[in-house]
């Protein structure tokens, strides 16, 4: 029997286990759902156990535990490391699902649950492939190592020092993402640049407590006017961002990634009808809209607040207002940097009467590359024009993965992604989804990769 004969006649049970794995509510970033994530961390602890790992152990993170297993077959041979994470995005609004998100609900080649696309599917399935080497051939083809982490959903706070930690543990030749996306269902696509992260909120305070509007208006400040202007202030008329020193360090992207978008023949009229937008497109051409996706740093406003917000009308001018902001950085831009340039610029705005407090979430991350040049990804982009039957191409993602630059400083790694989760599968909203043919392609590919690698 052969590996590929193996996972083909027990992908029933694969199945079982992925809803198995989806039915636990690993919920990072709500405390009440604690249980989950640790059901989750001892759910991935068994599972590798079964698939073969020799040595499987929780690691101590200072937050949620990160799970660990190695095979390694011959010291000799090269060795890599799978990362992935177990931990999911809160299931709000509830009432959006079509089913239950932990209750997994196979529709139409789909299954349906919470974390299934984003990263519960994608990460199973290098575990069951290295179950299938070692029940198959009693062995892996390389040395395999797994890390697998349950803060990536809440910003990954402890990795770094993680990594740091457990250097010598986890060290490795390259790194094996089984965490990102194919940018699109209908065209294969290898992930070779994200985008950074900076998150803060604003708080913008006018008088010490609430007052009436009709004794006070006019006169009082209002906060809520005060933060809109503010916020007004950080964009310009065509959306970019016009804070200055924003940019500070910003190198410019790779020309082979601009080569791709105009090989894309991206549609922004489509894109724009997808999700919803009415009243005309803001962006005319796909070619502008992806520059602007995948090559260009955005501040973006996530939440805002003020006020009276029951039902009816509430005569008051609230005593404070605010608002949260994320900033998704391009390479060479320093966190530290941003948040630096975005609070001078409050600052200097900020009217007389007002008070200003900004509160910053964690350290942030830098934007991340893979070198154009390095054997693996060219290997990756073998094994998925071979099973797709097209070249991929080599796209940049505008979201934010802070393992690479992190495996990148901490252990002098690349990272690699080699997911099978597509963009438009709904991972973080209502009604995520994983495609079943991708489950399946997934484990053809993973098995192609591990056998090509340790013959390179």
């Amino acid at each position: 029997m052969s590996v590929e004969v193996y996972l083909e006649e027990n992908y029933p049970a694969a199945l079982e286990d992925l809803k198995a794995f989806c039915r636990i509510p690993s919920v990072s970033t709500d405390p009440a759902f604690i249980d989950g994530i640790n059901q989750a961390a001892a759910f991935v602890v068994e599972r590798l156990r079964k698939a073969g790992f020799a040595s499987v152990e929780m690691l101590q993170t200072g937050g949620h535990p990160a799970v660990y297993g190695e095979i390694i077959a011959d010291p000799k041979l090269p060795t890599f490391l799978v990362y992935g994470h177990y931990d999911v995005q809160p299931p709000d609004p509830l009432e959006k699902w079509q089913t239950p998100p932990f209750e997994p609900n196979e529709r139409d080649g789909r299954l349906y649950a919470r974390g299934v696309s984003d990263d519960k599917g994608p990460l199973l399935i290098p575990i069951l492939v290295a179950e299938a080497f070692m029940r198959v051939e009693g062995r892996l083809p390389v040395n395999l190592k797994v890390l697998i982490e349950g803060e990536e959903e809440s910003g990954s706070p402890h990795f770094a020092s993680t990594l740091e930690k457990y250097r010598e543990k986890l060290r490795c030749d390259l790194v094996l993402s089984a965490d990102g996306a194919m940018w699109r269902p209908d065209k294969p696509s290898i992930t070779v640049a994200s985008r950074g992260l900076a998150a803060l909120d604003i708080t913008v305070t006018g008088a010490a407590k609430d007052l009436h509007s009709g004794r006070h208006g006019g006169s009082a400040p209002n906060p809520i006017s005060a933060l809109s202007a503010l916020l007004a202030s950080m964009h310009g008329p065509d959306g970019r961002v016009s804070v200055e020193g924003f940019l500070d360090g910003a190198t410019p992207p790779d020309p082979r990634i601009l080569t791709a978008i105009d090989a894309s023949n991206f549609d922004s009229a489509a894109y724009y009808r997808e999700i919803g937008v009415a009243g005309g497109d803001p962006i005319d051409t796909g070619r502008e809209l992806l520059i602007r996706q995948w090559l260009e740093p955005t501040l973006e406003f996530n939440g805002i607040w003020g006020g009276y917000q029951g039902k009816g009308t509430k005569t008051v001018i609230p005593n404070t207002a605010g608002a949260k902001i994320t900033c998704r950085l391009v390479a060479g831009q320093k966190p530290d940097t941003v948040i630096a340039a975005i609070t001078r610029h409050l600052q200097q705005r900020l009217p007389k009467g007002f008070q200003l407090e900004i509160h910053r979430h964690g350290p942030g991350s830098e934007a991340d590359f893979v070198d154009p040049d390095l054997p693996a990804l060219k290997i990756s982009e073998e094994v998925l024009g071979e099973l797709l039957g097209q070249k991929p191409l080599r796209v940049a993602m505008g979201a934010t993965i802070p393992i690479g630059s992190a495996f990148r400083q901490h252990l002098g790694c690349a990272a690699i992604f080699f997911s099978f989760s597509t963009a438009d599968e709904d991972y973080h909203a209502p009604n995520e989804f994983f495609r079943l043919s991708n489950f399946k392609l997934g484990m053809r590919a993973w098995t192609m990769l591990l056998r090509r690698l340790a013959a390179a």
